[in-house]
Order: structure tokens, then C-alpha cells, then sequence
């Protein structure tokens, strides 16, 4: 039963992560740790939920970048700048982890949850603003219907932003898509489908590096990663092929109420105790 659970939690966290982007962790880790108060199922610290969550992740954003690979929508140049902040800002992030207690995480990362579907609520309503094409990168990318996009960027800043995320996907055992792909769009003019692909691309490399750093620090449940591991990966593939045929727009809609459910609860547990 205990696998069957966790197998069903990865197959749906996967297929919404790798559907807009998020990475599947904004899922796995709340489900891990209310699964740790019910019986039947072991107790696992945060830091054990993050840890697991970004080995996990590993197979997520492996899977989706090969899926979004063949649909040719990664901007592979554009991921390893980003890399360039999200590798250490995840490292980092991973470290930090350990100096929490359970009611400061609960805390924190309910904070965290409630700003990302707040994010997700407004991300339509917003403008992307304009770049100067004489600062910094541009990029232009065609799509399948032979449409054209521009977009660019200042590599400072984009290194400046991926740190940040690293560091909250390091803290909080998410991929980081959560954040980055509004920023791509909204600030860097990336189309949305290219956003989401690169963001999973980003995932991968910095999930592995935050992994490595939590395997070091005990913090991985592999007995929970080995069940959640096969979900992510079909659960990841199922999102590319969402991703590339349907307006997700009903899914967003329910994964942020979701999210401010999940988020209200976290906050209320970590300052009640």
C-alpha cells in the first residue's frame, strides 16, 4: 500500500511539474511530510522530504528534458548560463536546510508555497517588459507553426536570478520552475513553451547538485526515492505530452488553489506547533 501511495504522489507531482514547469517538488515535499503523521507510513524530518524530493527530481527533469529535446523547444545555451547561479545558489540552499527545525520549515516553506500560487494567479494578467536588444543576449526561437519569437536577456542578471532560485530549490527541495519560469517569460521575453522546457533543463544539473549534497547529509529516504522514482518518470513524460497538446490553463487553475490549501496549512502548523 505504503508504494502504491508513493507511486500515485510521483505520477501526478511529475506530470503537473513537467506540465508548467514546476518540477514535481512543490508536491512531493508537503505530501511527504503529511504522510510522516499518518500510520503506516515512517517519519521523516524536512530535511529528509527535501533531500528525497530532489533525487527524485532527478528522473523528472532527465525524462522531461529528453521528451522536450525532441520536440526541439530547450534553449540549451540560455539553461547553462543559468547554471552558471543555480549550482551554487543550490548547494548553498541544501546547507541551510539542516538549521531548520520542523516548525520554521513548515513556516518558511508554506510562505514559499502561497507566494507561488500567487505567482501563478497573476502570471496571465502580467506584461512581459522590454529588453534592449544592445544589452546582453538575444535569443530567437521558431515554432512548429513556423512562428517566430525574439527574446533576450542581461547574462548578469539572469545569473543573479538563478542563484536566487538554486538557493530556494536547495532550501525547500523544489525544482525552481516555479520561480524561473514567470521570470523567463515576464522578464526575459522567453516563450512560454521554450520557459518551461529550459527550466526542466535547468532542473536536472541543479537537482543533482543539491542531491549530492543531501545524500552527504543523510537526508534521502531511499527505501520512499525508489518508489517515487518510476512515477516521476511516467509522470514526466505524461506532462511533455500534456504540455505539447492541451492549455493547461484548468490544471494551473487547480494545482494553485492546491497550493494556497497546502500553503494555509503549513503556515498554521508551523506557528501553532
Amino acid at each position: 500500500m505504503e508504494w502504491i501511495v508513493l507511486l500515485i504522489i510521483g505520477i501526478c507531482a511529475s506530470s503537473l511539474g513537467s506540465l508548467i514547469g514546476l518540477g514535481g517538488g512543490i508536491i512531493v515535499v508537503p505530501a511527504l511530510l503529511y504522510l510522516a503523521t499518518v500510520n503506516g507510513f515512517a517519519h521523516i524530518t524536512p530535511q529528509v522530504a527535501v533531500g528525497t524530493s530532489l533525487f527524485t527530481m532527478i528522473f523528472t527533469g532527465l525524462s522531461s528534458v529528453l521528451a522536450y529535446a525532441k520536440h526541439k523547444v530547450v534553449d540549451y545555451k540560455s539553461g547553462l548560463i543559468f547554471l552558471i547561479g543555480s549550482g551554487p545558489g543550490s548547494i548553498l540552499g541544501a546547507w541551510v536546510t539542516e538549521r531548520m527545525n520542523l516548525h520554521a520549515f513548515n513556516l518558511y516553506f508554506g510562505l514559499f508555497i502561497i507566494l507561488v500560487s500567487i505567482i501563478l494567479f497573476i502570471k496571465d494578467k502580467l506584461k512581459p517588459i522590454p529588453y534592449r536588444k544592445d544589452r546582453g543576449i538575444t535569443r530567437t526561437f521558431t515554432d512548429n507553426r513556423g512562428k517566430t519569437f525574439e527574446y533576450g536577456y542581461s547574462p548578469v542578471v539572469a545569473v543573479i536570478v538563478s542563484f536566487v532560485v538554486g538557493f530556494l530549490s536547495g532550501i525547500f527541495g523544489v525544482g525552481g520552475g516555479s520561480l524561473m519560469v514567470p521570470t523567463m517569460i515576464l522578464v526575459f521575453f522567453f516563450p512560454p513553451h521554450v520557459a518551461t522546457a529550459t527550466s526542466m533543463f535547468m532542473i536536472l544539473p541543479t537537482s543533482i547538485l543539491s542531491s549530492i549534497t543531501h545524500i552527504s547529509l543523510g537526508n534521502v529516504n531511499w527505501l520512499y526515492a525508489l518508489a517515487l522514482v518510476p512515477g516521476a518518470y511516467i509522470g514526466a513524460n505524461i506532462g511533455v505530452f500534456l504540455n505539447t497538446r492541451l492549455k493547461s490553463k484548468t490544471i494551473v487553475w487547480i494545482l494553485r488553489t492546491v497550493l494556497v490549501i497546502v500553503g494555509v496549512r503549513l503556515i498554521y502548523e508551523g506557528i501553532t506547533g
